[in-house]
């Protein structure tokens, strides 16, 4: 059964709701007005040293909302920049909107956000200003990388890049901020009116004007005349009265220093101050002020005053009156300008040339050209005699030469023997106390010897010698191209049986990617067995099919019909090769969709580099050195290059980079790499010593060692003493020196395998596991990717590799692991493969012979390279055994063969197997000790059953 409800009252009436909302927006509008307004003082008090949560500084914070105000407007203006400022303008004009009850439009305040983001973006594209001293543009952060973006998609440029950003923010901001067509059409009207009203008082104002002038014309001779006269009395009147106004003063002031100087002559032990200025009158402030800011700025520090000459002090007091120019004791007078002595002459009134100057020109005298007349000490004023001293004396201050060595020469004393107080003299820089401060390596201590002056700084190619990305020919095919392609395709796999649909079109600069989706239960290895098939029936000159990691589709490559060249600077010029992070970059070249492609060597650490000739191979190896050279200089970074083809790395020779002339002698190649070898045990002890772990650590501490002018140094046991048996120590000194990175770069790694194999495998191998730390990478390429020369060793060390164009899949398994290489187009088209075994299609960039030797001709200019010697000297103890004397004359030096020696001389035995067998050596090398010994005597010749006698006595 139902039960029938009775409606219930509503609590409140409709015009009491309507009255408590009313109040509520006013009262959120009053909130957005006082918040706007507490941003704009954040950001209109911002200091950029201020403390905030983004920097940590010990400064007195300048925000006028403190620590708060600060920590907001650093990250606003951090990100934003002069963008900010439009977080407050919106939110007062919605708060005043809110305030009147004119908030129709609220919901555009839900696009704020893209209104500031369009505002950051036009602040981006102006150009900074002098007071502008943040490293990123007017526009933030945000407004630097979304303007790099945006200016790829805009199809024109300069000016009106900048009119189509600001008139886009513009709009922005006016829409969201709530602007209506009919506020737009007021304001335009009202903009109008006053426009017509002003130019009509312009008008008026003009005419009125005319005839203003009209009867000034027709009566002005009067007039002039009239006021001329009336003024030039007057004038005359009360100057004449102020100058006898300042003799009067200037004759009690003398008598008050007659008495002076009567009471310190009989007491001799008093000093009197320096009189005081009298007080001139506002005319003669203003005239003051006037020269004062019409002298120059003083050249000199503030020195002690001349002495005074002896005839001033013959009577033992002050002198009568000083010559002085009255600028020097002004407001500022004294800081910027030390008072000028000069002879004793009689009292003068401080402002009396310019009183005088004043005076003559009310009489009608000519005072500009009159010649300075002699100085001569008379009982008056003489105002033309001061006006010319005061000249001589600023012309002679401006124009004293500086002296070389200032030194502040002792003040004669008065004869009472007080002294004058004088400004200090400067202090000289002496040597400041040594300090000691520790490190993980043991304590600091203070360098014994200034640190040599730094090196010039290195300056890096110019971009400019490299081909210009503008003068390549871009081809880009319309999105009906690229539709008609994919249809094309999916009928060919459909065809083949391949169900599945093509859901994206990656073009690209050199092939175009069709990514398909396939349908349930097709498995990918299918589609990829389709690649030759695949580009027959599609005309093209190669497929390539691979997964895409990640993501549900398998990626068909098929080449464009005209092939876009990557030209170096634009990969040089993009953001990812500048970022600090990455230590030592290269230049690989761009992906399947354009994009720049910059690996950091360091973080490889080592680059294997395959492919056959004519696949773009060499000129890979040549943009990966330029790009080492455009971003380090020869005291960050040092090449070994290994050429044995003697053709392609041979440009370089000379450059400061290299450590050594570049190696085309196979048996050199094997010296070099010992070397190496030798150079990073050298710095895995130096860091052991400093207690750190990598080479970034080491340079870090070097760093901070020198700029304080200190060295390293630690505690090590040396052994016992022979008395007390307690452990001897000693002080070792380590010597800070900054280590550079070394990059080997061996152009054909298949040459050294056949003369050295043995010997190039092991050290590569133990360079490809320890070397990373040290600072030390290698670069091996190889036009034979056969087993034989890429072995399992190597292959293991180098996670990193490189496969350009190869003639079958079996090279592009013995490289990448998987095939695909073979399907590559030459000319640079390579699969990159990072570390994990991801791979990626990237386009190498070309560069030419003749863009090459200017900058090896750039860098030649720079000075010649500082070659180390020992890189290719062999060591005195090195050298194969099969390279000895055949004579014997120094077999007996080598300790191999001495310990064959001991084994044959103690156990009576000496075969070829046997020695190979207790020395652990090969057939051949054991066969040539036993050579040895026969030659030294050590043992017989082998009778008919192969048995030697041994020749030496035995061991005791």
């Amino acid at each position: 059964m139902a039960y029938p409800t009775r409606d219930r009252a509503p609590l409140l009436d409709e015009d009491t709701q309507a009255t408590i909302e009313r109040r509520g927006r006013e009262l959120l509008g009053l909130c957005l007005f006082g918040a706007g307004l507490a941003v704009a003082m954040m950001l209109w008090s911002h200091a950029p040293d201020d403390p905030s949560w983004l920097l940590a500084s010990d400064a007195p914070v300048q925000n006028w909302l403190g620590s708060f105000g600060a920590s907001v407007a650093h990250p606003l203006v951090m990100v934003l920049g002069r963008a900010a400022w439009g977080i407050p303008l919106l939110l007062g004009v919605w708060g005043l909107r809110l305030l009147t009850h004119r908030a129709d439009q609220r919901a555009r305040a839900v696009f704020a956000p893209v209104a500031l983001a369009a505002l950051a973006v036009a602040w981006a594209s102006a150009e900074p200003g002098a007071g502008w001293t943040a490293s990123y543009g007017m526009g933030g952060l945000f407004g630097d990388t979304a303007l790099s973006f945006v200016l790829t998609l805009l199809p024109f440029d300069g000016w009106l890049t900048g009119l189509a950003l600001w008139s886009v923010a513009a709009g922005l901001v006016l829409w969201v901020a709530g602007v209506t067509r009919a506020e737009w059409v007021a304001v335009r009207q009202r903009g109008t009116l006053l426009l017509v009203l002003g130019y009509a008082r312009a008008v008026e104002g003009g005419a009125r004007g005319l005839e203003i002038g009209g009867r000034l014309l027709r009566g002005g001779a009067a007039l002039a005349a009239e006021a001329r006269a009336r003024g030039t009395e007057g004038m005359t009147r009360g100057l004449e009265q102020g100058a006898a106004w300042l003799a009067r003063r200037r004759e009690e002031a003398a008598a008050a220093r007659e008495a002076a100087r009567a009471a310190a002559t009989r007491m001799p032990g008093t000093a009197l101050p320096p009189p005081p200025a009298p007080s001139a009158s506002p005319l003669v402030r203003r005239a003051q002020d006037g020269a004062r800011r019409a002298m120059p700025p003083p050249v000199l520090p503030p020195r002690p005053a001349p002495p005074v000459a002896p005839e001033e002090r013959e009577d033992g007091g002050w002198p009568d009156a000083p010559d002085e120019v009255p600028l020097a004791v002004v407001d500022g007078g004294a800081d910027a300008l030390p008072p000028l002595v000069a002879p004793p002459r009689a009292p003068q009134p401080p402002a009396g040339g310019f009183l005088a100057t004043l005076l003559r020109r009310a009489r009608g005298e000519e005072t500009a050209g009159d010649p300075a007349g002699p100085e001569e000490d008379g009982p008056g004023p003489d105002p033309e005699r001061l006006r010319s001293r005061i000249g001589e004396a600023i012309r002679a201050r401006s124009l004293r030469p500086l002296p070389e060595e200032p030194e502040a020469a002792p003040a004669p004393l008065p004869a009472g023997g007080a002294a004058i107080p004088s400004a200090p003299a400067p202090v000289e820089p002496g040597p400041r106390a040594r300090r000691r401060a520790p490190a993980d390596g043991g304590p600091r201590r203070p360098a014994p010897a200034p640190a040599a002056p730094a090196a010039p700084a290195y300056v890096p190619p110019p971009l400019d010698l490299l081909a210009d990305p503008a003068s390549v020919q871009r081809h880009h095919l319309s999105d009906a191209a690229l539709e008609e392609n994919a249809r094309a395709l999916e009928q060919v796999l459909d065809d083949f049986g391949v169900k599945g649909e093509i859901v994206s079109v990656r073009p690209g600069p050199v092939v175009t990617m069709y990514e398909l989706e396939p349908a349930p239960g097709l498995k990918a290895s299918r589609v990829i067995g389709l690649a030759d098939d695949i580009a027959r029936n599609m005309s093209a000159l190669s497929a390539r099919v691979s997964t895409v990691p990640g993501r549900n589709v398998i990626g068909i490559e098929l080449p464009n019909e005209r092939r876009e060249k990557v030209v170096l600077r634009e990969i040089l010029s993009a953001p990812a090769f500048g970022d600090a992070q990455t230590r030592l970059p290269l230049a690989l070249g761009k992906d399947i969709g354009g994009a720049p492609v910059v690996a950091n060597l360091a973080k490889m650490p080592h680059l294997l580099i395959a492919g056959t000739t004519g696949s773009g191979k060499s000129v890979a190896i040549n943009t990966m050195i330029l790009s080492l050279l455009y971003r380090l200089g020869p005291e960050e970074c040092r090449l070994i290059m290994i050429d044995p083809k003697m053709l392609e790395l041979s440009v370089y020779d000379g450059i400061p980079h290299l450590l050594s002339p570049v190696v085309t002698d196979p048996r050199k190649a094997v010296v070099a790499l010992k070397w190496v070898v030798g150079e990073m045990e050298e710095r895995y002890r130096k860091m052991s010593k400093m207690g750190v772990r990598n080479i970034e650590g080491y340079n870090g501490r070097v760093r901070e060692a020198l700029e304080k002018g200190e060295t390293f140094s630690r505690t090590v046991q040396t052994g016992f003493d022979e008395e007390t048996g307690d452990p001897v120590f000693e002080t070792e000194e380590i010597q800070p020196e900054l280590l550079p990175f070394i990059v080997v770069v061996v152009d054909e790694m298949a040459d050294l395998m056949m003369v050295a194999g043995k010997e190039i495998e092991a050290c590569i191998q133990r360079l490809a596991q320890m070397a990373r730390a040290s600072g030390i990478h290698l670069i091996m390429a190889t036009q034979r990717p056969s087993v034989d020369v890429i072995t399992g060793t190597i292959k293991a060390n180098f996670p990193t590799r490189i496969s350009f164009q190869v003639t079958s899949k079996i090279d592009s398994r013995t490289i990448l692991g998987e095939q695909g290489a073979e399907q590559l187009l030459g000319q640079g088209d390579m699969l990159y493969m990072a570390g994990g075994g991801r791979i990626a299609r990237v386009h190498g960039p070309f560069v030419s012979d003749e863009e090459v030797e200017e900058i090896v001709t750039h860098l030649k200019a720079l000075g010649p390279p500082a070659y180390v010697g020992a890189v290719l000297e062999e060591p005195a103890e090195g050298g194969t055994l099969s390279e000895a004397a055949p004579n014997g004359g120094a077999e007996g030096d080598d300790a191999l063969y001495d310990m064959a020696v001991q084994i044959v001389a103690r156990d009576r035995k000496c075969s070829t197997s046997y020695i190979q067998r207790k020395l652990a050596i090969g057939y051949n090398k054991a066969a040539r000790l036993v050579e040895l010994m026969e030659e030294q005597g050590v043992v017989s010749p082998a009778n008919h059953v192969g048995k030697r006698e041994i020749l030496v006595p035995e061991p005791h």
